[in-house]
């Protein structure tokens, strides 16, 4: 049997793709302005190289900002179109507004209408072919799981969600080689239960293998299995796909076996990562009060129509270490808000004022507790500190919740900029499997990405 044929792109790959191909199209696309319109605004030459590494700079990073490189939404021409002229809105502006690095305004100003109208239609030709061609179903990852029947549907689901790409097309059970199909591309799909020829059949690329160490798999489907290795075919553990997928640690699925996810990130100990991480937090808190006083007077006329009440309100939350601080935020609720006990905000929640609703999505509530992080009790970055009823009957329902406690709550985090309000167990979950995927994968890179979507979730007002 030889290895598979079908060509797919990873998701490391596919935003590598954008990334770069973005960055040609647009500079393609001014080099050919310059030839035709006698264009001298931006030009691509070795005398002004910085120019072209400054333009490419502020397009990925506004790019990234604006969610230009979301696999999800790239696949989307609609949603595409309105990410592209945010980016490039932006980039243009900033690129003009910089100085001594970019070029000087021209006399003849057009030629800025020239500039910004051939950065947005280079980027509308490459991502409209990357759409048609490289997000269409023959680029898809063509994957068998193997796994226990009563796991088959939630693993699935959980892998197909997280990436539209990657396709499930049959399943074995691990327990008694049982296979069963999940495409409807093959009319009649192969009688047997070799894993070989079901790997001929489907053009398997990748063999994803989902199965506790407690239960295990049949001998005979092991065996199987080192054989399709032996010819080219890729396996991989579950847990190590889920994670590259989702950026999530699959709680639900390892178990006891949690073991192997230590030791998490070297950064927790490394004496210079946590230096620069709280220099750079009292930076960030030093201009977040000072833009919050800017903000004050705003606030204070927002409250007295809008909250009718107490401006800033404490709250017990756990952090480090499982100890207790108070939170300061500013009031979003009705007072006593909690009268009958506390529980989870959710979207549609009559206890929010019309300005806490205001106050919520932007992010603005938030703004008190930069002093928290003054006091090092919280971080910029980091898991959000929840409140002790909430962590005492999560712990017993999560496995492994106390975890997240092993460094600083933060401010934003990597579970704010990816999941949903925690409003459930379920959404708690999920929140805690992206603060384990941060503890584990801690750096400054990891960081720098949490902060330009933290910037996304503000300028498309997700906040909650």
């Amino acid at each position: 049997m030889s290895t598979p044929a079908n060509i797919h792109f990873d998701i490391s790959e596919r935003k590598i793709l954008l990334r770069l191909f973005d960055t040609l199209f647009v500079l393609f696309a001014l080099y050919l302005i310059g030839l035709i319109f006698d264009f001298d605004y931006f030009k691509i030459n070795a005398s002004h190289w910085v120019w072209s590494i400054v333009l490419v700079f502020y397009l990925n990073v506004f790019g990234t900002i604006f969610e230009l490189y979301n696999l999800q939404k790239a696949s989307k021409f609609e949603i595409v179109v309105q990410n592209i002229i945010l980016t490039s809105s932006v980039t243009v502006l900033f690129y003009l507004l910089t100085p001594y690095y970019t070029p000087e305004l021209p006399e003849n100003r057009l030629q800025i209408v020239y500039f910004y109208v051939a950065v947005n239609v280079s980027l509308f030709v490459w991502r409209y072919a990357y759409i048609v061609l490289i997000s269409a179903p023959r680029f898809f990852k063509r994957v068998l799981l193997i796994a226990t029947k009563s796991d088959i549907e939630s693993l699935v689901k959980s892998l197909q969600k997280s990436d539209p790409n990657y396709k499930v097309l049959g399943v074995v059970d691990a327990l008694n080689s049982h296979f069963i199909s999940l495409s409807e591309e093959i009319e009649e799909p192969p009688k047997t239960e070799a894993i070989e020829k079901i790997i001929e059949a489907y053009q398997i690329s990748e063999v994803v293998v989902a199965v506790p160490s407690e239960t295990g798999m049949t001998l005979d489907l092991n065996n199987q299995l080192i054989k399709t290795l032996e010819k080219g075919v890729v396996i991989r553990e579950y847990t190590q796909v889920y994670e590259e997928i989702t950026h999530r640690v699959p709680v639900h699925h390892v178990s006891k076996d949690f073991y192997r996810y230590f030791p998490f990130s070297r950064s927790n100990q490394n004496k210079l990562y946590l230096f620069f991480h709280r220099f750079l937090d009292v930076i960030f808190s030093a201009i977040g009060l000072i833009l919050g006083l800017l903000l004050l007077p705003i606030v204070l006329i927002g409250n007295l129509f809008g909250n009718r009440g107490p401006l800033i309100y404490t709250q017990n939350r756990v952090g480090r270490n499982g100890k207790t601080f108070k939170i300061y935020k500013l009031r979003s609720m009705i007072v006593d808000a909690e009268k009958d006990g506390a529980k989870y905000a959710s979207k549609v929640d009559n206890r929010i004022t019309r300005f806490g609703k205001f106050l919520r999505k932007s992010r603005f509530d938030e703004i008190p507790q930069f002093i928290n992080v003054l006091k090092g009790e919280m971080s910029i970055i980091g898991p959000r500190p929840e409140r002790p009823v909430f962590v005492n009957e999560l712990t017993k329902e999560i496995p492994f919740y106390e975890i997240r406690h092993i460094i600083k709550p933060g401010l934003t985090g990597w579970a704010q900029v990816n999941a949903k309000y925690g409003s459930s167990t379920e959404d708690a979950l999920e929140k805690l499997q992206y603060d384990l995927y941060y503890i584990k994968h801690r750096s400054f890179f990891l960081d720098i990405s949490i902060v330009i979507k933290t910037l996304s979730t503000i300028i498309f007002y997700r906040g909650q």
